[in-house]
C-alpha cells in the first residue's frame, strides 16, 4: 500500500506537500464515465457474438468455401485476448509503475488499451452479423443433403440445403468478414507498439535499431495471429486484411486520445486529467526529473513554478508542441538538435550556444503550451 501511495502522490511529494485526498478522488472519478462506457461496450460484444446474423446465399461449387472445418484452432479467441489484451496490459503496468513510476500513465495506458480493443471488437461483430459472408469452411459446416445442387437459373443455394441449419456451428459459418482475431490482435498490439514507441522516443532522430525491434515485435505478433486464421481456413485473406486495418485505425485513434504524437518532444508523457489546474503543492508529478526540465531559470520572468510562465503557481503541462515561427530561417530548433523547450516564449541558455540560434527581437521561435495541461 505504501508503494501504491507513493505512486499516486509522486516520488517528490515530500518536497511539495501532499495532495488533497478529495482532489485525488475527484481525479479518479472524473474518468468514471469513460470506464463505464467502455465496460458497456464489452457487454455489447457478448450480445453481437451470440446473435445469429444474416446468412448470404452461396454456391455449392465455390471452391473457396469448400475447405475442411478445423475443430481445433491454432489460436482460439481466448488465447487472442491473452496475447493482445492481457499481456500488453501487464507490460503497460510494469512500464508505468516501475520505469515511469507514474500512476496516471498506468491509468491512461489501461484505459486507452481497453477502449481500443472494445471499440474494435464491437465494430467487428456488428459488421460480421450484418454482412453474413460465408467462411472458407462453410460447406463442411453445412453438410449439404444428398444430391444437393445450386438453384437453377440463379446458380446459388441457401442454408436450406444444409443438414445443419441451426446452432453455433452454422451461424458462425456466416461470420467471415471481417476477421475478429485480426482486428482484436491489431487493436491491442498496435496500441502497445505505439505506447512503447512513445516511451522510447523512437522518432528522436537518433535511429537506434534496438528501439525499432522492440516497437515492431508486437506488430509481428499481431500479423502471426492474423495469418493463423487463414491456416485454419476460418477466414479469407481479404477478411484478415480488413480486420487488421480496422484494428490499426482504431488503435491509432484511441492512443492519441490519451497520449501526444510520437513526433512530440513530450511523447513519453500522458495527457493531463480533465480537472482544473492546481497549485504546485497539490500536483501529482510522478517524474521528479521534469521538475528540473520545466522549472524556469532564476531571474526569468514569472520565475515561479508555473509551467506557462504566468506566475499562477505550479502548473506543469503534460505535453508541449514546438511551434517554429521563424519565417526567415524556415526551420524549427528541433531540426538543429535542440533540447526539449523549458518555458513558453523563452530560450534556454544552451539553446543560445547552438549554431543557427538568433537572439534579440529577430528571434521568432516560440514554444506554445497546448491547453492548461498538468503533468501526472
Amino acid at each position: 500500500m505504501d508503494f501504491f501511495h507513493r505512486l499516486v502522490k509522486g516520488p517528490s511529494d515530500s518536497k511539495r506537500g501532499s495532495m488533497d485526498p478529495h482532489r485525488r478522488w475527484r481525479l479518479v472519478a472524473s474518468y468514471a464515465p469513460d470506464w463505464v462506457l467502455t465496460i458497456v461496450l464489452v457487454a455489447l460484444i457478448g450480445y453481437f457474438t451470440d446473435y445469429a446474423g444474416y446468412k448470404r446465399e452461396f454456391s455449392l461449387t465455390d471452391t473457396s468455401i469448400q475447405h475442411t472445418y478445423a475443430t481445433k484452432q491454432r489460436i482460439s479467441f481466448g488465447e487472442c485476448i491473452v496475447y493482445a489484451g492481457v499481456i500488453p496490459a501487464v507490460l503497460i503496468l510494469l512500464v508505468a509503475l516501475i520505469w515511469r513510476r507514474s500512476f496516471w500513465d498506468w491509468h491512461n495506458g489501461w484505459l486507452g488499451l481497453l477502449l481500443s480493443v472494445s471499440l474494435t471488437t464491437v465494430f467487428t461483430q456488428a459488421v460480421k452479423v450484418t454482412v453474413g459472408r460465408p467462411r472458407p469452411d462453410l460447406i463442411d459446416r453445412c453438410q449439404p443433403v444428398a444430391d444437393a445442387a445450386n438453384r437453377a437459373v440463379y446458380g446459388l443455394a441457401t442454408v436450406a440445403v444444409c443438414t445443419v441449419q441451426s446452432g453455433h456451428t452454422i451461424d458462425d459459418g456466416f461470420k467471415s468478414f471481417p476477421s475478429g482475431h485480426s482486428s482484436f490482435a491489431f487493436a491491442g498490439l498496435v496500441y502497445f507498439s505505439l505506447y512503447l514507441s512513445g516511451k522510447m522516443h523512437i522518432y528522436d532522430r537518433r535511429g537506434h535499431a534496438f528501439k525499432s525491434w522492440l516497437a515492431i515485435a508486437p506488430l509481428i505478433g499481431a500479423t502471426l495471429i492474423a495469418v493463423s486464421r487463414t491456416m485454419d481456413y476460418r477466414h479469407h485473406a481479404t477478411d484478415v486484411i480488413a480486420g487488421g486495418l480496422l484494428g490499426t485505425v482504431i488503435a491509432v485513434f484511441t492512443y492519441h486520445l490519451y497520449y501526444p504524437s510520437l513526433y512530440s518532444p513530450q511523447c513519453h508523457l500522458p495527457f493531463s486529467p480533465r480537472i482544473p489546474a492546481t497549485p504546485s503543492a497539490d500536483r501529482l508529478d510522478s517524474d521528479a526529473e521534469d521538475d528540473h526540465e520545466t522549472a524556469p531559470r532564476p531571474g526569468a520572468a514569472g520565475a515561479s513554478r508555473s509551467g506557462n510562465g504566468n506566475g499562477a503557481g505550479g502548473i506543469l503541462p503534460t505535453h508541449r508542441y514546438l511551434a517554429s515561427l521563424d519565417s526567415d530561417q524556415g526551420t524549427s530548433p528541433l531540426s538543429q538538435g535542440s533540447a526539449i523547450p523549458l518555458q513558453a516564449g523563452g530560450a534556454r541558455g544552451d539553446e543560445a550556444m547552438r549554431p543557427g540560434y538568433t537572439s534579440g527581437p529577430s528571434a521568432k521561435s516560440a514554444y506554445h503550451d497546448v491547453g492548461q495541461q498538468q503533468r501526472y
